[in-house]
């Protein structure tokens, strides 16, 4: 299931990804493209990371890759929300999910000791 969640969430990054390059780039301010780049950079290093630690063996590697999944969707989803005109306050809410993203790396640390 977490393989699958991982693969779906590259592919949103992909998709976003090339319609912020094409359809987007117009309309968009400087600002807007930089939440915009950040969120897919962001969104498919953590989905090809969580797809990748998935297919490893134990619970403590699959718990990192939901926390790196909940994360990169908190983080990425709130910059794309202020790139297509959502409130600037949500730039609060990014920071949960940089701390979940931390939070999902430090696990697999610890993971990869334990094993």
């Amino acid at each position: 299931m977490i393989t699958a969640l991982g693969a779906f969430a590259g592919f949103v990054a992909v998709a976003l990804g090339a319609f912020g390059a094409h359809a987007l780039q117009s309309g968009f301010d400087e600002k807007q493209v930089g939440w915009w780049e950040t969120a897919t950079l962001y969104l498919l290093v953590h989905a090809v990371l969580a797809t990748a630690i998935s297919a490893a063996d134990g619970a403590k590697f699959a718990t990192a890759a939901l926390v790196l999944l909940i994360g990169a969707a908190i983080f990425a989803g709130t910059l794309y929300a202020m790139a297509l005109g959502a409130p600037r306050w949500l730039g609060a809410v990014t920071p949960i999910g940089g701390i979940a993203l931390l939070i999902g790396w430090g696990l697999i640390a610890w993971a990869a000791l334990k094993a």
